[in-house]
């Protein structure tokens, strides 16, 4: 069920080190949330904020997600949400792509999508949850070379598997979405030359590259209480980069 009264929602996050993790941590902080927060680049320290928790985890790992969404039990009593931030970019054409790099692409983009959907299950049923995935314009549109095709493939599979979970856990009142960004001004762009990244952002309709604070906004608004009858939806941040 929702959370009662004085007690505020849990979030649990992968990839909060990155540039939409910080956004988000950081809007979420402000709207009073229980977070916890999990990067591959964190790691657990002691916090006196008791609504706050860090710690280190690879989402390519069953084990560790399993250890970490026990943890979050321990430490919240309860999961309300979980977005998967964590993702990694990748480089075309094809034929540059090995195999092992493939591979792992999609272990770190889509595989780890399913292993944490199933971790976070039960707890998600318990509290009649939300989760949120982050594909991107690369899994609406193909994607390109810039950020390579196991990426794109792995960024439409996230909108599958939203829709499909959607219509799994629609009884259990467990809602899920997806976030769908295009170029946001993060160091995955920031990889680029400066006359690539003024390229990319002047494609976008919009003129410019995205910003960290829209895409966590449009997280918050899927997670929070005015979107109660959104499921199965992917939500397009693109500027008009992608139009629907």
């Amino acid at each position: 069920m929702p959370p009662e009264s004085g007690s505020p929602p849990v979030a649990f996050l992968t990839g909060a080190a990155g540039g939409i993790g910080r956004a988000l941590v950081e809007r979420l902080r402000a709207e009073r949330r229980q977070i916890y927060a999990t990067d591959r680049a964190l790691a657990a320290v002691p916090c006196t904020d008791s609504g706050f928790r860090m710690a280190s985890l690879d989402v390519t790992d069953e084990a560790a997600i399993a250890a970490a969404i026990e943890d979050c039990l321990a430490a919240f009593g309860r999961i309300d949400h979980v977005v998967h931030l964590a993702g990694e970019t990748g480089q075309g054409p094809l034929d540059d792509v090995s195999r092992a790099e493939w591979d792992r692409l999609l272990a770190v983009n889509l595989t780890s999508a399913f292993l944490l959907a199933r971790a976070a299950h039960a707890p998600l049923a318990a509290s009649q949850g939300s989760l949120t995935l982050i594909s991107s314009t690369n899994g609406l549109n193909g994607g390109s070379a810039l950020s390579g095709p196991a990426y794109a493939v792995a960024k439409a599979g996230l909108v599958n598997l939203v829709r499909y979970l959607a219509k799994e856990w629609a009884p259990q009142r467990i809602r899920v979405n997806a976030v769908a960004p295009g170029p946001i001004d993060t160091p995955m762009v920031a990889r680029f030359p400066a006359g690539e990244r003024a390229r990319i952002a002047a494609a976008v309709p919009l003129g410019r590259l995205g910003e960290a604070r829209e895409v966590a906004a449009a997280i918050a608004y899927l997670i929070g209480r005015d979107a109660t009858w959104i499921t199965g939806t992917v939500l397009n941040v693109s500027g008009g980069g992608v139009l629907d």
